[in-house]
């Protein structure tokens, strides 16, 4: 452990050791140890996320000193993970609130949305109705209300503590006359709509998998992870009912993880496109209205 006086950058190459030395999960967060490791360092200090380097310098208080202590313990012994301790999580700029509740917020819709799903739409601007099944904290449909301004969008969740959280999103977003929030299993519990776009980051994980997680992983509701035995249980629900559910032109987008092959087997008929990301995981597929109402057919 750093002396006493020990600086801010000392405090951070102590963590990113321990981070190594536990084998400490990440990703929920940060890519890396010393991304997330700074963050926490960071917050837990009151200091700004985009301070300057020479904020390392910083020699630390014995009060800061025992925050950061608390902080290491419950991250790096108690295994909480990094948005758990600080309670937020951000998608790009947009700050959300999380708890243990929901799942902490990352997706391939960060990157998708704006810079993707308008060129497969016939006229983004007349976007009126769009709808995220599986929402959790919410934050997506918040994205999705940000990209499309003059746009409804129905948040759809089975677990109610989730909405919970989805609502304190929602309001301090302000967006609760543009949002509405509904606990269902998919569309069972939520009136009858034509949407513009269906959007979905579902659990997809299959069970086997959920049982394998990394205490950081376990901690997260495994509800928001498990999509059954082969991961897709939730996904077929949401593919039979979005035919009834899409305006002629509309589009479903998903997120499936590891499932393309699978997704790619089982609804061929559906011809699913499979959008590229960044890191070239391109795992979020978007299939078309027609395709789906033929299909239902």
């Amino acid at each position: 452990m750093p002396p006493a006086g020990a600086s801010l950058g000392d405090w951070l190459q102590y963590a990113e050791r321990l981070y190594a030395r536990e084998k400490l999960a990440l990703g929920q967060v940060a890519a890396s140890a010393h991304d997330e490791a700074l963050y926490l360092l960071l917050h837990t200090l009151g200091l700004p996320l985009d301070s300057p380097a020479h904020v390392l310098a910083k020699p630390l208080t014995t009060a800061e000193r025992a925050a950061v202590e608390t902080m290491l313990r419950r991250r790096v012994v108690d295994r909480v993970p990094a948005a758990y301790l600080t309670h937020e999580a951000w998608l790009g700029e947009h700050r959300f609130y999380v708890d243990e509740r929901v799942i902490i917020p990352r997706s391939y819709f960060l990157e998708i949305i704006p810079q993707q799903l308008d060129g497969w739409l016939p006229d983004p601007e007349k976007v009126r109705r769009v709808a995220d099944v599986c929402t959790g904290s919410g934050c997506l449909a918040i994205l999705l209300a940000h990209h499309f301004p003059a746009a409804k969008v129905d948040a759809l969740d089975l677990s109610a503590e989730a909405l919970e959280v989805a609502e304190i999103n929602v309001r301090e977003h302000r967006l609760t006359r543009r949002i509405a929030l509904y606990r269902s299993d998919v569309f069972d519990a939520v009136p009858a709509a034509n949407y513009d776009v269906i959007l979905s980051n579902p659990p997809y994980e299959p069970s086997a998998h959920v049982n394998a997680q990394t205490p950081e992983f376990k901690a997260e509701p495994r509800m928001a992870h498990d999509g059954g035995k082969d991961g897709l249980v939730i996904i077929r629900k949401l593919l039979q009912q979005a035919g009834a559910r899409l305006a002629p032109q509309g589009i479903v987008l998903i997120e499936v993880g590891g499932l393309q092959a699978a997704m790619n087997r089982e609804f061929a008929a559906l011809e699913p496109h499979w959008l590229r990301t960044e890191d070239s995981a391109d795992c979020v597929c978007l299939i078309h209205a027609a395709r789906l109402q033929a299909w239902r057919r």
